[in-house]
């Protein structure tokens, strides 16, 4: 995939949103509720497939080489491979889910659909991911990093529904994606 100044701009202008919404934190436990899901969604849908995708590919390239952009600005590969790591390996391919849908379809209700199945791919991977790094059980998992954040992340896809497809249509219009 060419990509142009613009493209490579509006990667790292949405690597920066994912940079400052995960500061965005509430600790509630081993896993926090953040806005990085909400960064995740918005790349997806403004962005597209493949650009969302670099986007989210840059965030965490730069937290896994120390820069502090993951919650609580924390970085280096420990957060990746820490108990956390499996939700933080997802968002690329949760851009990649969204943005899919997202160049398919203009309406929101498919691409409401890719953010809830980009969710549970998250929950899935990261659920894993915590239950062999923590040696607890899969279902433990679940419990702990997973049903706390199901009422939040139904917010957040709703709030991006309205928003993101907003903004995306009006960026299309203007000539800017």
């Amino acid at each position: 995939m060419k990509m142009s100044t613009k493209d490579l701009i509006l990667c790292a202008l949405f690597a920066a949103i994912s940079c400052v919404l995960s500061q965005i934190s509430i600790p509630i436990g081993t896993v926090p509720i953040t806005m990085q899901v909400m960064a995740v969604y918005l790349a997806g849908v403004i962005l597209g497939e493949k650009r969302g995708f670099i986007s989210q590919l840059v965030y965490v390239v730069l937290g896994s080489i120390g820069v502090p952009v993951f919650a609580g600005f924390s970085g280096g590969i420990g957060a990746v491979v820490g108990p956390t790591g499996g939700f933080i390996i997802a968002f690329p391919f949760m851009t990649l889910i969204v943005g899919y849908v997202s160049d398919k379809y203009k309406k929101r209700i498919p691409i409401i659909i890719s953010m809830v199945v980009a969710s549970v791919f998250c929950y899935i991977l990261g659920s894993v991911w915590l239950a062999l790094m923590t040696k607890m059980s899969f279902l433990a998992a679940i419990k702990v990093a997973v049903l706390p954040f199901i009422l939040f992340d139904i917010i957040k896809i709703i709030i991006v529904s309205i928003v993101a497809v907003s903004i995306r249509n009006g960026i299309k219009v203007g000539g800017l994606a």
